[in-house]
């Protein structure tokens, strides 16, 4: 009887675990978010998603240009990310923008997160204000958040003052979510 309970309470346990396991696909890291790396060449998304679940920029091509940015879907349509390419001469993946609240970081923030989630898994190195939001960067990362000045108080929604962590609710919702790769 006393090793079936601890049979089952070590299943119960493991059971948890595994559910608190984050989907790999999903996840965000500093040198890669789902099955792209930083090391991807441009070139190759398509063959990585599979055709049909990518849109490049159109007018790039009639022009004869290869699209400087990609757009990656799901099956089903959802728009998953933007990928931006760099001006290298063998281009690779230099941007992305993360669009599917999903994909999560292993300090567990996404788009759902807050300002005060960022602050509590980054020290925060900068803030940058720009005329329609606040651009925050992590030290030590390249992951970026961009807040919507909609979520800043009314005194400070119209400024083009430096606005400083202090300044920013902790409630403030990430509008964007980024990740920067320098190669």
């Amino acid at each position: 009887m006393r090793n079936t309970v601890y049979i089952l309470i070590a299943s119960v346990f493991l059971m948890v675990i595994a559910c608190q396991k984050q989907d790999s696909n999903f996840l965000v890291s500093e040198t890669s978010i789902g099955q792209f790396n930083k090391e991807v060449i441009f070139a190759d998304v398509e063959a990585l998603v599979g055709e049909g679940f990518v849109e490049k920029d159109t007018f790039q091509l009639k022009e004869g240009e290869n699209p400087k940015k990609i757009k990656v879907f799901e099956k089903g349509g959802k728009h998953l990310l933007t990928l931006t390419a760099s001006n290298d001469s063998i281009p690779k993946i230099e941007n992305i923008n993360i669009i599917d609240a999903r994909y999560t970081t292993g300090e567990g923030l996404n788009l759902k997160s807050t300002f005060k989630d960022i602050q509590d898994a980054y020290e925060i190195k900068k803030i940058v204000t720009t005329l329609n939001s606040v651009v925050i960067f992590p030290k030590s990362s390249n992951l970026y958040f961009t807040i919507d000045k909609s979520e800043l108080p009314a005194n400070l929604r119209f400024t083009s003052s430096n606005i400083e962590a202090v300044q920013i609710p902790d409630d403030a919702r990430i509008k964007y979510l980024m990740l920067g790769w320098t190669h």
